[in-house]
Parts: C-alpha cells; sequence; structure tokens
C-alpha cells in the first residue's frame, strides 16, 4: 500500500492536514529539545485534535486524526529515506 492509496481512507474535508501536520513535523524536527521519537506521537495527538476540532470529537474523526498523522509521517519517510547517508 502506498501514500496514494492511502488518501482515499482521509476524509476530503480533513486532507488539509496532511500538509499541516508535515510542516509542524519539520519545525518539531528542528526544535534542540524535542527527541525524534516523539515526533510522531506528538503528530498523532495534534491530528486528532484537529480532526475533531474539525469534524466534532466522535469515534470516525480520532481515526481519520490518526490516518491523516500517519500519512503526514508516511510521506516525509519516503521522501526522506530514499537520500538518506549512512
Amino acid at each position: 500500500m502506498d501514500q496514494t492509496e492511502l488518501l482515499q481512507f482521509i476524509d476530503a474535508e480533513l486532507l488539509i492536514l496532511v500538509p499541516v501536520l508535515w510542516i509542524i513535523g519539520a519545525i518539531v524536527k528542528r526544535t534542540p529539545k524535542a527527541p525524534d521519537w516523539a515526533i510522531p506521537y506528538a503528530l498523532v495527538i495534534l491530528g486528532v485534535i484537529l480532526a475533531g476540532l474539525i469534524k466534532g470529537f466522535t469515534v470516525g474523526a480520532i481515526a481519520q486524526g490518526i490516518i491523516v498523522a500517519g500519512v503526514a509521517v508516511l510521506g516525509h519517510q519516503l521522501v526522506k529515506q530514499p537520500t538518506k547517508k549512512e
């Protein structure tokens, strides 16, 4: 399953959260005191909160927030990993 297949599971109204979370993740990554392992967790929490604010705090909105955060992290890794130097 690639990122384009995952996008079909995201509510069109929440699709804007993917680049928003990607940008927030990049900003947090540059924060010296934020450990790398915490970034995906922070994005999931933020994704759930933002999806809840947009769609209302329902089980579906919570699931959408998790999916949106997952796609943002996956998208970042798909771009980063091929160019990563060991």
